[in-house]
């Protein structure tokens, strides 16, 4: 039997997607949170590893000087 369209099963249908929404709505807020959660310790790790450049810079500078103080570098 078709069940007829009545103002109760649209009312009922409106209040289940309205529920779904809402569900949908905090479930979006929830991954922008962790997004920008990932986001942060990306560029956390960014910046720590911009630090360990810089410092491996600063001991392959060190070690080019006391190479050549001490004439260990081969002559081109």
């Amino acid at each position: 039997m078709i069940e007829s369209v009545t103002n109760e099963l649209i009312y009922s249908v409106m209040q289940k997607m309205q529920t779904d929404l809402s569900e949908l709505k905090f479930d979006i807020r929830d991954l922008k949170a962790r997004m920008t959660m990932v986001e942060e310790h990306l560029g956390s790790s960014i910046i720590a590893t911009s630090g360990v450049n810089s410092r491996l810079d600063r001991l392959n500078d060190r070690v080019e000087r006391i190479e050549s103080r001490l004439d260990l570098t081969e002559h081109r």
